[in-house]
């Protein structure tokens, strides 16, 4: 990781030179939700090339090369065309070592997994650079490969899921989209669980049952061959232990499926088995209820206080494991994995698996799913249950975005009040692991719904309740409706929590929530953290912290480093971590440093005007173009391949607009 230049360029020119003079007051400024930049420090807008240029920008090093094509339409530049074996090549040719210390090499003789490979394999020292590493040892919640081809097959049987469906009639002729387990061999499972336990999550080994789609039906999928016959239980003769330090779960060994193994059974090796037997394997969960009685009720359910904690929201794309390293470093309590669709995971997809992993740091953890019918919900639920180690599922009946509203998921259940219900019900019935729900205040605007529902959530099951103070319509245009969310916290029962969300930007906003409605557990941070991730530390301790530039490269620094030993040291590793960190980049720019406005705090529906910083490092953060993102990106990670593009996935220079979400 390089150090920024001595000298940057033009836009970056002395701020003494073409000022702005102000037109209008900091009151008059605030009114227009335009950020009351101190006039000494503004200046008028860079131009711009195109519209796009805010969206995507091109780097490469024979851009100025590259001849201009005539005026006459029907001429072409020529260029010339590479073989495969040319591209192939190129691919396998390792670019120049970046500066910097490899993520994975310490005083302690620890090996880097990516060996020559790496990009900073001049770093390395004591070996010979074969890949003999260990890699992420401090992360967990990897999908076991076993596990993944029975969900590939569509074999994977969830017992336990599908005797609560059952028992809430959810799993009648036409509601069910797999075949019904044979009795008798539920009833041997109930035996066999009587006679072994189960572990501390409430499941046993798994189970096997096809993951139906999304948006098919129930009459669309009842003609799939579907095999419902089970296969004789491999049982072990006892469990193993193991304790391994430095992993940061009390010490005991972690292993692929992200359990510690102090809670799983060792299934016999797949080598040892016929060769017949191995391609029918069929792994059956050892822990079903069967008695209605058993069913722990939710207020016997391990429960998680919420109250006065520091929530970082589920965030997609950004709000990855790196980015919540830095979260947790800077005063987060706790911290909630991106959302994750349910039948992507059901599907066995390793880029949705990965959305799971936890690192050691985050010690209050939980995952956020998203799925439309009850069955998918529910076997998702007690997949993660006995694959992964987290502390709660949270359940997401808010995402606004058309592809996931228009499969019936996301905040389109908020129009269908019966089947939250049943999606509750049916979770809470089958993990005993805490279930939390994040809806949006309503469907439409001015028609909110929640109120009417917060009862009912908490007897569904519901721990605790997520309020987004915006209805789906809105997405993120106004202000989040906090009278609201305080009229639900005021209605809801002693038994659920209630928790905030929208608009949280300083620990004014904060102390503001807690003060106006003390029924409120707490509040979730979003989008205030995407843009100054500090702000846990701020309202940890009440200040507004004037950070300056230098500090906030340190931040970057920490994200990028966290972000190698994620996605790997390799060439493949460092465009993954410049990628996220470019989106990253694209909310941070919207930062307003506090020695800077006339008026404090920043609000975070605020337009920041084009202004100087107080020195080129603070100048080049507040640029909203994409190529000065890239800019920081090659302090950091090196030059951008040629003719490498970005535009951010998400358009979070759209203040006010709809589809900003």
């Amino acid at each position: 990781m390089t150090e920024p230049p001595a000298e940057l360029t033009s836009q970056n020119s002395n701020p003494t030179q073409d000022r702005q003079k102000p037109t209008a007051t900091p009151e008059q400024l605030v009114a227009k939700s335009i950020a009351p930049v101190k006039p000494q420090f503004l200046r008028p807008p860079p131009p711009r090339t195109s519209q796009n240029d805010t969206a995507s920008s091109t780097v490469s090093d024979s851009n100025n090369n590259i001849s201009k094509s005539n005026t006459n339409t029907t001429s072409v530049v020529a260029k010339e065309k590479k073989s495969k074996r040319q591209l192939k090549r190129e691919r396998q040719q390792k670019p120049e070592d970046l500066e910097g210390e490899c993520p994975f090499v310490d005083g302690e003789g620890s090996c880097c997994p990516y060996g020559v490979a790496c990009r900073f394999y001049g770093t390395h020292k004591g070996y010979d650079g074969v890949r003999n590493g260990k890699k992420q040892l401090s992360e967990i919640n990897g999908l076991n490969k076993d596990v993944q081809k029975l969900l590939w097959k569509n074999k994977m049987k969830f017992l336990k899921a599908d005797s609560v469906l059952k028992s809430l009639g959810l799993m009648g002729p036409g509601k069910s989209k797999v075949k019904k387990v044979d009795e008798e061999e539920v009833e041997k499972v109930f035996d066999a669980n009587d006679s072994h336990g189960t572990n501390e999550n409430g499941c046993g080994d798994g189970g096997n049952e096809p993951a139906g789609k999304l948006d098919c039906t129930a009459e669309e999928l009842a003609g799939d061959d579907v095999d419902g016959t089970l296969t004789d239980e491999v049982r072990p003769q006892k469990k193993a232990k193991a304790a391994v330090e430095g992993n940061g779960f009390s010490g005991e060994e972690v292993n692929g499926s992200g359990i510690p193994e102090k809670d799983i059974e060792i299934k016999c090796p797949l080598e040892t088995l016929p060769e017949l037997v191995t391609d029918k394997l069929e792994v059956i969960a050892d822990s079903v209820e069967t008695d209605g009685s058993l069913k722990l009720h939710p207020r016997e359910k391990k429960l998680i206080d919420f109250r006065g904690k520091l929530f970082l929201a589920p965030l997609t794309t950004v709000g990855n494991l790196p980015f919540r390293r830095v979260c947790k470093t800077l005063g987060a309590d706790v911290t909630c994995g991106e959302m994750a669709m349910c039948t992507n995971l059901l599907q066995g997809q390793a880029s949705e698996w990965a959305l799971l992993r936890r690192h050691s740091s985050e010690d209050l953890f939980g995952v956020q799913i998203c799925g439309a019918y009850p069955d998918t919900v529910t076997r998702t639920a007690e997949l993660i249950d006995q694959e992964c180690t987290v502390d709660f599922i949270d359940i997401n009946m808010g995402c606004p975005i058309d592809i996931v509203v228009n499969k019936g998921a996301g905040s389109s259940l908020l129009t269908k009040p019966m089947r939250m219900k049943s999606i509750i019900e049916a979770t809470s019935g089958t993990v005993e692991k805490p279930i939390t729900v994040k809806v949006r205040t309503g469907y439409f605007e001015g028609k909110n719904r929640i109120d009417s529902l917060i009862v009912d959530i908490g007897k569904w099951g519901a721990s605790a309740v997520t309020i987004h103070g915006r209805s789906r319509q809105q997405r993120y245009s106004k202000l989040a409706d906090w009278d609201y969310i305080y009229q639900c916290a005021r209605k809801s029962p002693d038994s659920l929590q209630v928790l905030g969300n929208g608009d949280v930007f300083s620990f004014v906003d904060w102390n503001k929530h807690k003060s106006d409605c003390p029924e409120l557990s707490s509040c979730m941070i979003a989008r205030g953290a995407l843009i100054k991730p500090w702000i846990f530390t701020e309202i940890k301790e009440q200040r507004h912290w004037d950070i300056s530039s230098g500090e906030r490269l340190n931040i970057l620094k920490d994200y990028v480093r966290s972000g190698l030993e994620h996605w790997g040291s390799d060439t493949k590793g460092v465009e993954t971590t410049r990628h996220f960190l470019l989106e990253w980049l694209s909310y941070t720019c919207r930062y307003v440093p506090v020695g800077l406005l006339d008026v404090i705090p920043q609000r975070l529906n605020w337009r920041p005007p084009s202004y100087y910083g107080r020195d080129d490092l603070e100048t080049l953060m507040a640029s909203d173009s994409a190529a000065d993102w890239i800019r920081i990106s090659e302090m950091l990670l090196g030059k951008v391949p040629d003719s490498f593009t970005f535009a951010p996935k998400h358009k979070s220079n759209a203040y006010d607009r709809a589809e900003n979400g």
